[in-house]
């Protein structure tokens, strides 16, 4: 898209089995981090089902 700005971005790290969230803020060129418990991991994909469902499109 050419307009598109990007506001965020995030990355899931894995070290020695420890799993951190890291989010960057592009227009506060900040960074923020934050452990991830792996269950939460396992459960990405469920939680992007749910971004992308119909019953979330009410949020839109």
């Amino acid at each position: 898209m050419p307009n598109e700005t990007h506001l965020y971005s995030a990355e899931l790290v894995e070290e020695d089995g420890v799993y951190t969230l890291v989010v960057t803020d592009r227009i506060h060129d900040a960074v923020q981090t934050a452990q991830v418990p792996k269950r939460a991991v396992d459960k990405l994909p469920y939680f992007l089902s749910l971004l992308n469902s119909r019953s979330f499109n009410v949020f839109r």
